[in-house]
């Protein structure tokens, strides 16, 4: 029978009825105690006293620290207008800001 595309369907669309395997049926594996590895004791793997790390000592963190505030100090720009959307756009006089109020109403 050729694979027309799917291996759980026929060529005409039918759902091909999944064959039961046949052979050697096997019992469940249950493993046995191993008895050369309960004798053996795991290594001790710390090394506290030898190894020092310099990034433990920083003192205090100053990673999550708040950043300082941005403020625009300048004079040039004299506020921000909405364009399109939420396309903040900013103003530096009057005559652009009359020019960006008309193309949003027009």
């Amino acid at each position: 029978m050729p694979i027309h595309g799917s291996m759980s369907h026929d060529f005409s669309g039918r759902k091909i009825k999944k064959k039961s395997i046949r052979g050697e049926i096997y019992k469940k594996y249950i493993p046995r105690e191993p008895s050369h590895i309960s004798n053996c004791a795991p290594p001790n793997f710390r090394r506290d006293a030898e190894v020092h790390y310099a990034s433990v000592d920083i003192g205090t963190p100053t990673v999550c620290a708040p950043t300082e505030k941005k403020e625009y100090t300048g004079s040039l720009v004299t506020g921000i207008a909405t364009m399109h959307k939420s396309n903040a756009v900013p103003v530096i006089n009057q005559e652009q800001a009359t020019d960006i109020a008309n193309m949003r109403r027009n």
